[in-house]
């Protein structure tokens, strides 16, 4: 099944970022984006997960356009089929832990999985303040509390800057056998190219253009 389909995409802030990108997601894909800082990366994921509308182009989700969604029904995918990772952990901060994650839970109307609190390594920080926490731990609580809304859709932004490499590939792990057991599909950007190369498909956002590289 296609999960995501954009076409022809352009978008412009003071300059052009980028013209006439098109790309497919299908159940079980993992597609990663590299370029340079500035190439228009995270601006491309905005525009894929609905956060932001792009001067031209379109983006369908499970095979319906985005822009001729009903408000309703846009939110309601936001709400249960989206699960967006960003570089900042957009955490309650005067939350716990466990707090931050029964949230979601309770929203999306699904469970906290104990063992993914394990293989997150946060299982024995859920009592602690957000603020408490290391970056890295920030971090995997934000990954945690995305994934306990089981969405269809990852949209993952640079989800292992405050992570070691050890922990950063246990997380990409945890990704990649998710987006498998739910027939989910991710789409993740990275400056990191040998996690780049772990995705299905590679593309390289660069002079205007996204190119495929794997």
């Amino acid at each position: 099944m296609n999960l995501l389909s954009a076409q022809n995409l352009s978008h412009t802030f003071d300059y052009q970022l980028f013209c006439n990108i098109s790309l497919d997601l299908q159940e079980g894909d993992s597609i990663a984006i590299i370029g340079v800082s500035g190439s228009g990366k995270s601006t491309l994921l905005n525009i894929l997960s609905t956060l932001l509308k792009p001067d031209e182009g379109t983006v369908s989700i499970f095979g319906e356009d985005v822009a001729k969604m009903s408000k309703k029904k846009l939110s309601q995918i936001k709400r249960d089929e989206l699960g967006l990772v960003f570089q900042s952990h957009y955490l309650f901060k005067g939350f716990t832990c466990m707090e931050n994650l029964e949230v979601a839970a309770i929203l999306s109307n699904q469970e906290v999985d104990g063992e993914l609190l394990k293989r997150l390594k946060i299982d024995e920080t859920l009592n602690q303040k957000v603020t408490e926490l290391s970056g890295g731990q920030q971090q995997r609580v934000s990954i945690a509390r995305v994934l306990t809304k089981q969405p269809r859709l990852l949209f993952v932004d640079e989800p292992t800057g405050n992570l070691d490499k050890s922990t950063a590939n246990e997380v990409m792990d945890i990704f990649f056998e998710y987006i498998s057991k739910r027939n989910a599909g991710m789409i993740l950007v990275t400056h990191d190219e040998d996690l780049a190369h772990r995705c299905h498909k590679v593309y390289k956002l660069t002079n205007k253009e996204l190119v495929r590289v794997n």
